[in-house]
């Protein structure tokens, strides 16, 4: 019998295809790709938003990938803000890589527990 757990390691990858356009909350116990437009609420286990992707609104997961354009709130333990991303939140993290030519505007708070 799987426990919770084990479904959470085999949950699939969900990508949201560019030429998508969602207004509301995604879930997912996986991770979730943004190569559209996203206007709501995110959790999943991780999120990458893809370099034409675009997401307003509030995402908690234990790791964020940006390459394209997010604001709103951010929750994680890991964050990577990649060259090319555009990031206009409130971020609470653990751990954050920024690559150079990031642009980065809003208030970065370290979770120390």
């Amino acid at each position: 019998m799987n426990s919770p757990a084990d479904s959470r390691s085999n949950a699939a990858k969900s990508v949201l295809s560019s030429d998508l356009r969602i207004k509301g909350d995604i879930s997912s116990d996986g991770a979730v790709e943004i190569l559209g437009h996203v206007e709501g609420t995110v959790n999943a286990r991780a999120l990458l938003v893809g370099v034409d992707g675009t997401l307003n609104g509030t995402v908690s997961a234990e790791t964020v990938e940006v390459r394209g354009t997010l604001e709103g709130r951010i929750s994680c333990v890991n964050l990577t803000l990649r060259a090319h991303a555009r990031v206009t939140a409130d971020v609470t993290y653990r751990m954050a890589v920024i690559e150079s030519g990031a642009t980065v505007q809003g208030r970065f708070t370290r979770d120390k527990t």
